[in-house]
C-alpha cells in the first residue's frame, strides 16, 4: 500500500509538473522567435519551445493535414484565419481573458479580433506588421504626393511607379473616398468602384515611369532617381532612407494598407497555457523590440518602438504619428469572386492605351 501510495504521487507530481511546464510546438515565419528571445522564455516560465518555420500556405496545409493537430500556436496573416476556420474547423477560439491586452496596440487588436471572429468566437489576435503606402524622394516630389491618387499629379509625370495588383486597386480606391473593404458584402458595388478605380487608373497612365514587379527592381528605380513617387512597403522605404535621406515611407492621407501576422490556436494543441504564456511574452515592449530587430516589422505590441533600434525607431516615429497608426487599413479575408474582377480590372488597364 505504501509503495502504491509513493507511485501514485510521484506520477501526479509528474503530471502537475508537466502540466506547468509544457513544450510549447510553434508554427512561425523566419525572423518571429528568435533564439535569444526562445531562451529568455524557457528561463523564465519552465516552457519550452519546439520552433517551426513557415508560410501561410504551408500553415495552413499541415493544420488541414491533421485537423488542427501537431501545433499548439501558429501564427497565419490574418485573412487566412476566418476562411479556413469556417471552411476545415483547424483553429479553437481564443480565451482573450487570458491575454494582457494591455500590451496591444489598442487600434491593432480590436480590428484583428474582429476580422476573426466566426460565430462569435475571436480565433486571432495580432502580433507583427507591415504596410504599402507611398515612397517618395521627398526632394524631388516635395509635398505634391500626399495620398495615392496623387500619384496622377503633373508634377511627378513620368516619375512614378506602382505595380499592376490589388494593392493599387485598393489604395486607389480609399483615396478616391470609396471603401472597397465595406463593399466586399456587395459584388455589384465592390465591380462599380472598381470600374471608377480602372478609369483613374487608365487616366494615370501617362504619369506612369514603368509598373514594378519586384522589389529590387523598384528600389533601383528609386536610387536611380527615375522614380520620384511610388507606391511601395514601408521596409523598403526605411531601408532606401538609409542609402538617401530624401527618401522615405509615407503614410497616405487615406491610410496605409495593412497586414497582420496573428496568434492562433491549432484545433489539437496540447499546451494552450504555454502558448497563451508565449504571447504574453513576447509582447512585452522590451521583447517585442528584439522580435522586430529581427524580423525587420514591428509587432503590435504597444510602446515597442521605444526600445527599438535608434535609426529604426526615428523612421518608424516619422512615417507612423498615432493617427497614421490608428487610419491604417487592414486587410480583411477575400471573399470569393472578387479577385477574378480585380484581375480583369487590371488586364484592362494594362491594354489601354
Amino acid at each position: 500500500m505504501t509503495r502504491t501510495i509513493l507511485l501514485t504521487s510521484t506520477l501526479l507530481a509528474g503530471l502537475a509538473g508537466a502540466a506547468q511546464a509544457d513544450t510549447l510546438r510553434l508554427l512561425t515565419w523566419g525572423g518571429y522567435a528568435p533564439d535569444d528571445v526562445v531562451e529568455m522564455f524557457e528561463e523564465q516560465t519552465g516552457h519550452t519551445v519546439e520552433v517551426t518555420k513557415s508560410n501561410n500556405e504551408e500553415m495552413i496545409a499541415k493544420l488541414r493535414a491533421t485537423g488542427g493537430g501537431g501545433f499548439d500556436l501558429a501564427q497565419p496573416s490574418q485573412d487566412r484565419v476566418m476562411g479556413p476556420q469556417m471552411e476545415f474547423g483547424i483553429y479553437k477560439p481564443i480565451d482573450v481573458s487570458k491575454l494582457n491586452q494591455d500590451l496591444f496596440i489598442p487600434s491593432m487588436l480590436e480590428a484583428t479580433m474582429k476580422n476573426t471572429t466566426v460565430n462569435g468566437d475571436v480565433y486571432g489576435v495580432p502580433h507583427v506588421w507591415g504596410t504599402s503606402g507611398l515612397v517618395l524622394n521627398t526632394a524631388e516630389a516635395g509635398d505634391t504626393v500626399k495620398d495615392y491618387t496623387d500619384l496622377c499629379d503633373p508634377a511627378v509625370a513620368g516619375k512614378v511607379s506602382y505595380r499592376l495588383k490589388r494593392p493599387t486597386l485598393i489604395g486607389f480606391a480609399f483615396a478616391m473616398g470609396e471603401d472597397p473593404f465595406a463593399a466586399y458584402g456587395d459584388e455589384a458595388k465592390y465591380k462599380e468602384i472598381m470600374e471608377k478605380v480602372e478609369a483613374k487608373l487608365v487616366e494615370c497612365k501617362a504619369n506612369v515611369k514603368t509598373y514594378w514587379g519586384g522589389g529590387d527592381e523598384l528600389m533601383n528605380l528609386l536610387r536611380s532617381g527615375e522614380v520620384t513617387a511610388s507606391m511601395a512597403w514601408d521596409t523598403g522605404g526605411w531601408k532606401l532612407n538609409g542609402d538617401n535621406a530624401d527618401i522615405t515611407f509615407v503614410a497616405p492621407t487615406s491610410g496605409a494598407l495593412g497586414w497582420i501576422d496573428t496568434f492562433v490556436l491549432p484545433a489539437k494543441g496540447q499546451a494552450d497555457d504555454a502558448a497563451y504564456a508565449w504571447i504574453n511574452f513576447v509582447m512585452q515592449p522590451e521583447i517585442a523590440a528584439k522580435i522586430t530587430a529581427s524580423a525587420g516589422n514591428f509587432t503590435a505590441s504597444a510602446g515597442a518602438d521605444e526600445y527599438a533600434e535608434e535609426g529604426l525607431k526615428a523612421k518608424y516615429q516619422a512615417s507612423f504619428p498615432q493617427e497614421a497608426i490608428d487610419n491604417i487599413k487592414w486587410y480583411p479575408p477575400v471573399p470569393a469572386g472578387l479577385e477574378s474582377i480585380e484581375g480583369e480590372v487590371l488586364d484592362r488597364v494594362q491594354a489601354a492605351n
